[in-house]
């Protein structure tokens, strides 16, 4: 029976017509007809389901479509769910990163030297009460805050208004030295030495590993903060403390400890 079987299934043509043939033309309405095939999800649902989460198994809301530059579907309070907000949160994000990596590096470089005493450096949540002979704190306050503010509200135009900032010729007259593409992406010689990215559009790699490395520094540098606060003392002491007794110096008997 079984060798019955599968000589049918191997068979090159198919088996007769078990109708006869003298029902003619009418027997088409008898032929086989194969079941409609079931409707195709689209193409994002598709790429929704099969692109990586930040959870894994997770569902990534539909405003996080996947094609923003890092997207892995974060957003539990829906905060993105408005596009303009969304715009607004991934510059805010871009710009939060830089300054962290720049913090985490600064951080991490001056209480190096600190440690090994080759130079005189205060601890790095103390180095804004450091006086300078050149000018009092105040002044060195004032002069930050307007500095500060008029590259902040021009990055907010060129938010605004991409490429308005280019034209007017109000910064220093470095606008074709910047070269900005997009907002939040300034180029040229004096942002991008190197040409790394010269044209912003295919530089998708170039984004996806700095929005990465700037993540890791804004979780680094809440790690600094809760670190000081604790143990009172820089990254790089609570580091030669670890290592010298890794099974015992660890953040759980700290925190027990304080």
């Amino acid at each position: 029976m079984a060798v019955a079987m599968r000589s049918l299934l191997l068979l090159p043509h198919p088996l007769p017509s078990p109708f006869p043939s003298s029902l003619g033309n009418n027997n088409k309405h008898l032929a086989f007809k194969p079941a409609a095939p079931t409707a195709r999800r689209s193409s994002r649902t598709l790429a929704g389901a099969q692109r990586a989460t930040w959870l894994p198994g997770l569902d990534p809301p539909p405003h996080l479509d996947g094609s923003l530059v890092g997207d892995f579907g974060f957003d539990p309070l829906g905060l993105g769910e408005d596009p303009k907000s969304l715009k607004w949160y991934v510059q805010a994000e871009l710009v939060h990163c830089r300054f962290a990596m720049a913090g985490v590096a600064g951080i991490l470089v001056t209480d190096l030297l600190r440690v090994t005493g080759n130079s005189n450096i205060p601890v790095w949540y103390e180095a804004g009460a450091l006086k300078f002979d050149f000018a009092s704190t105040e002044t060195l306050f004032i002069v930050q805050l307007l500095l500060m503010g008029f590259v902040e509200t021009k990055r907010y135009m060129d938010f605004l208004y991409p490429g308005s900032q280019a034209k007017e010729g109000t910064f220093f007259g470095l606008e074709a030295a910047l070269e900005g593409l997009e907002p939040g992406y300034p180029g040229g010689p004096l942002l991008n030495p190197l040409g790394l990215a010269k044209d912003v559009n295919r530089a998708h790699d170039w984004k996806l590993k700095e929005i990465k490395n700037g993540r890791l520094a804004m979780v680094a540098m809440l790690g600094i903060f809760v670190q000081a606060y604790v143990t009172h003392v820089g990254p790089i002491e609570n580091l030669i403390v670890h290592l010298s007794n890794p099974w015992h110096r660890t953040v759980i008997q700290t925190l027990a400890g304080s």
